[in-house]
């Protein structure tokens, strides 16, 4: 019986990082045609074909690395995502992690995350990709702390920290209204978390790739797929925290959770295509001295608010 249960919360999970790593691909091709930046082939087809490429190519190799850390990297940072995925319910009763602390799981995953890029780039035993790895770290305690303060504001009016209590307490008014900060600093931590478009600083193009400079072949498709997936998951995260997951007329829960999802992720990229990336010593004051103190003043406007409520 148990088995049984897993089954469909398990799929829904391959299902959505599958499409979604693809849809975003995709997604992210066509952003960049608008922006007439060239692309090789069709925004459909070039995905496929170079993930094909990339799995014909040759791994690089740098002197002295730590071999077994730079091969595990990438797919522990795939597994992250996959892990925060599951913890995302599709229903009242579809869901394949229900747990009592849902919200804090979700935390220490992206704590988890800045560990894996930081490995990724150590590894590699090359000076481009430490600095990209270091870079990350710099900033990873503010990203953190300001998904903390806004998450910890979406469970205050649920009085929970189950993914589930947190959606049924947005029935009478989804989170993205009752707290319109919440949603945009927690797509700044998005784009933090997967290092992407402004806030690119781990990989960015001024350190030839950074963490993933040295990486090519097979291990730089999995990379790929890991940020992709990454975004996937935040997305999902994002939906069910602020715009009331399964919640909508007409459609069943999964998929309203997964049009929310795709809309939250199509949002992502565009901010990534459309910003220019920040400078990294503006990003610090710009995480600590604005984005933290706003954080915190959401978080103070959701215990209002859920005082009011009670």
């Amino acid at each position: 019986m148990i088995v049984s249960e897993l089954i469909l919360p398990l799929f829904m999970i391959f299902l959505t990082l599958g499409l979604g790593i693809y849809a975003a691909a995709v997604l992210d091709r066509l952003l960049a045609a608008r922006q007439r930046i060239p692309v090789a082939d069709s925004a459909w087809r070039s995905p496929l074909s170079n993930a094909a490429w990339l799995l014909l190519q040759q791994t690089n190799t740098t002197e002295a690395p730590d071999t077994p850390a730079w091969q595990l990297a990438p797919a522990l940072y795939l597994s992250l995502a996959a892990m925060g995925l599951s913890l995302v319910p599709w229903s009242p009763t579809l869901i394949a992690t229900d747990l009592a602390t849902g919200l804090v799981l979700w935390g220490s995953f992206e704590a988890l995350a800045t560990v894996v890029i930081f490995l990724q780039g150590w590894a590699a035993n090359a000076h481009l990709a430490l600095i990209g790895a270091y870079r990350y770290v710099a900033l990873g305690l503010s990203y953190l702390l300001i998904s903390m303060f806004v998450l910890i504001g979406v469970a205050l009016p649920a009085e929970s920290l189950r993914f589930i209590d947190v959606v049924e307490a947005q029935a009478p008014l989804w989170h993205v209204i009752g707290q319109p900060l919440g949603l945009p600093l927690f797509l700044v931590v998005g784009l933090g978390l997967t290092f992407w478009g402004p806030l690119n600083l781990a990989d960015s193009s001024d350190l030839s790739g950074g963490t993933s400079s040295e990486i090519s072949g097979p291990l730089r498709l999995v990379w790929q797929m890991a940020r992709m997936a990454m975004l996937v998951a935040f997305s999902a995260v994002a939906a069910t925290a602020f715009l009331g997951g399964w919640l909508g007329p007409w459609l069943p829960g999964p998929v309203w959770v997964l049009l929310k999802t795709l809309g939250v992720l199509a949002l992502l990229l565009w901010l990534g295509r459309s910003m220019p990336r920040v400078a990294p010593e503006r990003c610090v004051t710009l995480m600590w001295v604005v984005l933290l103190p706003l954080a915190f003043v959401d978080l103070i406007w959701a215990g209002t608010l859920a005082l009011l409520m009670a």
